[in-house]
């Protein structure tokens, strides 16, 4: 990556509270060990919500419960909606994306039925990360604000 380039902003994949990896219940995402970024934690209460594309890019990975997009400066973001939700085995996820879809920051990717999730038992909270990063190499804006999807989450590191 050159040093000159424009702020890539990476969105609020989701709609709900804006915090920080380290408050992500899976010490894989709270020790930023795949990278840094920021999580959405979706509000109490919400039901089926679409998760969107958090910047422009190629679809490398679908997966019911994650994606990842890479980006033309070769940046990666992985997109996890829940944790631990890959034991649901892709119930209460409807997935609108392939491998290999060219995206834009916004357009559908998963649908994912967040009341499931919880009554599973589990954290819908969701972890966007820029693989392969140091997890400190990610600003996230403002945390702790509510964020509605499409909401800047963080700038691609340089």
């Amino acid at each position: 990556m050159s040093g000159g380039r424009e702020p890539v902003a990476v969105l609020s994949p989701l709609p709900g509270r804006r915090v920080v990896l380290s408050q992500v219940p899976d010490p894989v995402f709270s020790q930023g060990l795949v990278g840094g970024g920021a999580a959405v934690e979706p509000d109490p209460g919400v039901g089926r919500l679409m998760a969107i594309a958090p910047l422009e890019g190629r679809v490398i990975k679908v997966m019911p419960h994650a994606y990842i997009i890479q980006h033309a400066c070769g940046a990666a973001v992985l997109v996890h909606m829940g944790i631990d939700t890959v034991n649901l085995k892709g119930e209460g996820f409807t997935v609108h994306a392939a491998k290999g879809d060219q995206v834009r920051a916004g357009d559908p990717m998963v649908e994912v039925d967040i009341a499931l999730v919880r009554d599973r038992g589990l954290s819908p909270c969701c972890p966007v990360v820029v693989l392969d990063t140091a997890p400190d190499a990610v600003i996230p804006s403002e945390v702790d604000a509510q964020v509605t999807a499409g909401d800047p989450l963080f700038n691609l590191p340089e």
